[in-house]
């Protein structure tokens, strides 16, 4: 069985995949709202 905090440590290791990937894609240069909307996005589809 898992604990919360490894499953606080999961979640937060697919946050942070999520957010390099998009940068690193998208890359440098947008607004935070237009990160934001497109992390949020890719979060929903995991």
């Amino acid at each position: 069985m898992n604990s919360p905090a490894r499953n606080l440590e999961d979640l937060t290791a697919e946050i942070v995949d999520a957010a390099y990937k998009l940068h690193t894609g998208i890359g440098p240069g947008l607004l935070e709202s237009v990160y934001e909307a497109v992390l949020a996005r890719d979060l929903e589809r995991r």
